[in-house]
């Protein structure tokens, strides 16, 4: 497992000193941690990070958020613009950017990323009670592509499509694992293809960063269609995706969060399948340690906010994936909690450090995980 060590600045100086001489802190970081702004001015994040693991060595790498309006209506929702990228002494990396544009008065949004990865993962076979004993590191090259816009067509409701394309490139090792019969040989490769599709969402929050009250659902079909080696593969993938908040009191907050997935169509290749397991749901969960056609989880989580820039969450929730025929009795729980840190109050931007834990399979650890990430999880 990944032991991650994070420096970070305003986790390990001393909050009251910091406040009490705020002329010893260079004002950009003044200005990024601890001063208040209503001016709806852009505000810009850096989150340093640093990493080691066997199979990587050192990693270094930074996330950097940058959020801004496209006017100065409080009813026009906060834009952003967010990046990642690492890089391992054995010459591996990651690198991401994605942006999220909301048009004045909210008339329309757009969201778009790219991401590329060149890093090993650990893969247990496909279904829901995979064993730690099939563990087998898979070296990945990912490349993928996102595009969706949405136009509102009513108070709430917005239409919209989404394309895009991937290109998945594996090294998978002969070893007498027993999921290598579950291969093909295109899954074993990776392959590429291109998608497109209809969306449609329906968004009633009163804030898209830090929500208070409202839902917001949201549904996709991805058609999807191989390319060059992989061009006979065709098939779908369907996300729906439910949120309802509550605003209990002045400072606490109800989350209620369910997502499905499927991949449909006869053929299945295992770098397309939902996954149970990530820093947004079911956390505590190696992502992809279960994966199969169709996921399905839920969870609620309790949000305290301590002060302006302090808050506290505890979650629980719970999943499964499956291959045709959902079964209760093969759910898996999930619990945890975690500290928000926010550095800009007003559009609600924050740092999440969260620890979840899982399941205990006979014989295994207990599953769990530390998840450090820019926003909340839903």
């Amino acid at each position: 497992m990944r032991k991650f060590i994070l420096f970070i600045s305003i986790l390990s100086g001393n909050f009251a000193l910091v406040q009490a001489q705020p002329k010893f802190i260079p004002k950009f970081v003044r200005r990024m941690l601890f001063e208040k702004d209503s001016s709806r001015k852009a505000s810009f994040f850096l989150l340093p990070v640093l990493s080691s693991a066997p199979e990587t060595g050192l990693e270094v790498g930074a996330s950097t958020l940058y959020s801004f309006f496209t006017d100065s209506s409080r009813i026009t929702r906060v834009s952003n613009l967010f990046a990642y990228a690492t890089f391992t002494t054995q010459g591996q990396q990651r690198a991401s950017v994605s942006s999220s544009y909301w048009s004045p008065q909210n008339r329309y949004h757009y969201i778009a990323s790219v991401g590329y990865v060149n890093f090993p993962f650990d893969y247990y076979g496909i279904g829901n009670n995979t064993r730690k004993s099939a563990e087998q590191r898979i070296s990945e090259k990912r490349l993928r592509l996102n595009f969706n816009g949405e136009k509102r067509i009513g108070q709430n409701l917005y239409l919209g499509y989404l394309l895009g394309g991937y290109n998945f490139v594996y090294r998978i090792d002969n070893t007498g694992k027993p999921f290598e019969a579950q291969f093909n040989y295109n899954d074993r490769n990776g392959g590429s293809g291109i998608f497109a599709g209809p969306m449609v969402t329906f968004d009633s929050r009163d804030n898209n960063t830090y929500t208070h009250k409202g839902i917001i659902v949201n549904a996709y079909l991805n058609i999807m269609h191989g390319l060059f080696a992989d061009n006979h593969y065709k098939g779908s993938f369907f996300n729906i995706e439910y949120a309802q908040f509550f605003r209990l009191q002045k400072r606490w907050v109800l989350g209620l969060n369910v997502q499905e997935q499927s991949l449909l169509g006869k053929e299945a290749p295992f770098y397309l399948l939902p996954e149970l397991g990530n820093d947004e749901m079911m956390r505590g969960y190696y992502n992809g340690r279960y994966r199969d056609k169709n996921m399905i989880a839920g969870q609620t989580e309790l949000r305290y906010r301590l002060s302006d820039r302090i808050g506290l969450a505890a979650f629980a929730g719970t999943g499964t994936v499956f291959k045709d025929s959902f079964s209760f009795n093969q759910l898996k729980p999930n619990y945890g909690g975690g500290l928000r840190y926010f550095f800009d109050t007003e559009k609600g931007l924050t740092m999440r450090v969260d620890y979840g834990v899982g399941q205990k399979p006979a014989g295994e650890a207990r599953q769990q995980g530390f998840y450090l990430s820019l926003g909340e999880a839903f």
